[in-house]
């Protein structure tokens, strides 16, 4: 049988990686927990991942809308992460009113 992937959103700031393992070891096997963290400050996101063997689909029924550490949890299995184009230096998808249209044509009389 393969292992689900679940999203536990809604997390308490404080929780932990250990905090997701223990919660859901309840139901099946974790094989991974993991609490996502803020790459600049390293704080918790408010949302994690947990990877089960078995017992994902109780631990859906059972924790979702679970009140942990004073937070509703949203618990569902999670979905295949959409590839999102990278931004390559400084090109953030808009012109910034630099290029053509828009007001202030940068280096340009009217």
């Amino acid at each position: 049988m393969a292992s689900k992937n679940l999203y536990v959103g809604n997390l308490p700031f404080a929780a932990t990686d250990q905090d997701l393992t223990e919660l859901f070891s309840q139901f099946g096997v974790v094989i991974k927990a993991q609490v996502i963290v803020d790459r600049e400050t390293g704080r918790s996101r408010g949302f994690g991942f947990v990877e089960m063997s078995s017992g994902a689909d109780e631990a859906i029924a059972a924790v979702n809308g679970y009140e942990y550490g004073g937070r509703r949890l949203t618990v569902n299995e999670a979905r295949p992460r959409q590839e999102r184009p990278r931004s390559n230096q400084g090109n953030y998808g808009g012109r910034g009113n630099y290029g053509r249209g828009g007001r202030g044509h940068y280096g340009e009389r009217y």
